[in-house]
């Protein structure tokens, strides 16, 4: 069993990102699995820490979290800036890439929790053919809503009966992360790894910036050209004030905590 130990945290808008790079996640992740601990991950964009800013409840989410990693180029920049020179993007179809190709020797089972109808069958198949030997145990699409007692109970239900080691949440931020700490008990299941877009990416649902986009830390315009409708409240009222608030923490005018 791996030694457990605990990843420290940058601290940017009061939310405690982890200082991490993708094999110091895998190794968390395959930790939780050996010790059966169970545990949320977070995967978090500039846009992310905004909500949490803006939402105090989904700001102790994200600080409750196993992992909550460094999902923008920006998050990277600044934890490098606050000290931390090993840290790397761990970007959410990247990290699900990396586990299932880990996974198919480990043998780890799979359930994915997300995506339009029709959107998880399609991501199944595309990792299928990129890792035959991984184990999918479940493929759900819920309802774009809140389900009701009744139908939060059967979903508990088919999950426990799958028994997957891994659930992958692609339902949309901060829905996802609310699912991630409501349910983490009750599932028993040791990691679930909230990856919102991941599901359309992967599928090819969605086109994905290419990699000296992601890298540049452009995707965000990449992603505004793709869906400017939906998404430019999220970059054009966002991120200016993500900018702001970050100087005036750099510059000692404001002071956020993590609590």
């Amino acid at each position: 069993m791996q030694e457990l130990t605990a990843v420290p945290r940058g601290n940017i808008l009061g939310v405690g990102v982890s200082a991490i790079n993708m094999p110091q996640a895998l190794q968390a992740i395959e930790g939780w699995m050996d010790a059966r601990t169970p545990q949320y991950v977070c995967v978090t964009p500039a846009h992310a820490v905004m909500e949490c800013h803006d939402h105090p409840e989904i700001k102790s989410i994200y600080n409750q979290s196993g992992l909550t990693t460094p999902d923008g180029m920006s998050i990277v920049w600044l934890l490098k800036l606050f000290g931390f020179p090993h840290v790397d993007r761990v970007y959410g179809p990247d990290l699900m890439l990396e586990v299932c190709r880990s996974s198919q020797d480990k043998g780890y089972k799979h359930y994915f929790y997300g995506g339009a109808p029709g959107v998880a069958d399609q991501l199944a198949k595309k990792l299928l053919k990129r890792f035959p030997e991984l184990k999918i145990v479940g493929l759900e699409s819920p309802p774009f809503r809140e389900l009701t007692d009744a139908e939060n109970q059967e979903m508990i239900k088919r999950i426990q009966s799958a028994a997957p080691d891994i659930i992958w949440v692609g339902i949309g931020s901060p829905r996802q992360e609310k699912w991630m700490s409501r349910h983490l008990k009750d599932l028993g299941v040791p990691v679930l790894i909230g990856v919102g877009a991941a599901f359309d990416f992967l599928s090819g649902n969605k086109p994905q910036a290419p990699r000296w986009v992601q890298r540049s830390g452009m995707e965000w315009f990449y992603r505004l050209l793709s869906e400017p409708r939906r998404l430019w409240k999220r970059y054009m009222l966002n991120y200016p004030r993500f900018i702001v608030l970050v100087c005036m923490q750099l510059l000692g005018i404001r002071k956020f905590n993590m609590d």
